[in-house]
């Protein structure tokens, strides 16, 4: 019964940064700027941010940016809170950026520029996906799976699935458990993890649930 499972397929998402050739240095050519670049540069610098394996004191670049090199903590913070996966596309998240940064100019003055050598450069990147020869065909081999697979894995099922897929909520990890294994209840668990406020290393959170979905099982516990 079980080989006729879909199984899961691993992958691995490789990022290789590109220069736009544009940069800022000061608060008004950011703006500028953010309004004007392709959404994969948008994407590199708000969503990607998490694919760098640490958790900086904000939640994107722009924001890292005002806070650490224009000195505006305020502001910083205030880009922070934007949230990327409650927003449904990269133009929304352009959007929150443009009508933070005009509310910020429109009652402070504009911060001086930026020292030399600290300004802002707009990158986007070209993402290499491609499997990884990691297959699972139930809970117990996805729980083994998750432990050892590359934080690139991690970002691609589910960070970045989530505007791929275009559903917000949805990453690979719980589409599959539910739709195809049918444990709503795992996946739901799963989906409840708020990407916004974890690391790459979310895959704590993943095992801690299919662990104790796996044990039930072998305890003959309905979940």
């Amino acid at each position: 019964m079980e080989n006729n499972i879909e199984p899961f397929e691993f992958k691995q998402c490789v990022s290789i940064v590109k220069s736009t050739g544009k940069y800022a240095s000061n608060l008004s050519e950011l703006r500028k700027l953010i309004s004007r670049v392709g959404d994969e540069s948008i994407f590199h610098h708000v969503y990607q941010y998490f694919l760098k394996g640490h958790m900086l004191e904000y939640t994107n670049d722009f924001a890292h940016w005002a806070g650490e090199h224009l000195e505006e903590r305020a502001l910083a913070e205030r880009l922070s809170s934007i949230d990327p996966y409650t927003l449904k596309s990269v133009s929304e998240v352009r959007k929150e950026l443009i009508r933070e940064i005009d509310d910020f100019l429109s009652n402070f003055p504009e911060p001086r520029d930026v020292a030399p050598g600290s300004e802002f450069y707009f990158n986007e990147t070209v993402s290499l996906v491609f499997p990884v020869g990691v297959k699972t065909r139930n809970l117990a081999e996805f729980l083994v799976a998750i432990g050892h697979i590359d934080a690139g894995s991690i970002y691609y099922h589910f960070y970045d699935s989530r505007v791929r897929l275009g559903e917000g909520v949805v990453d690979d990890f719980s589409r599959w458990i539910e739709h195809t294994l049918y444990r709503k209840k795992v996946a739901d668990k799963i989906r409840a993890i708020d990407p916004f406020m974890h690391s790459i290393e979310s895959r704590e959170h993943i095992k801690e649930i299919v662990e104790e979905c796996v044990r039930a099982d072998m305890e003959g516990v309905e979940d």
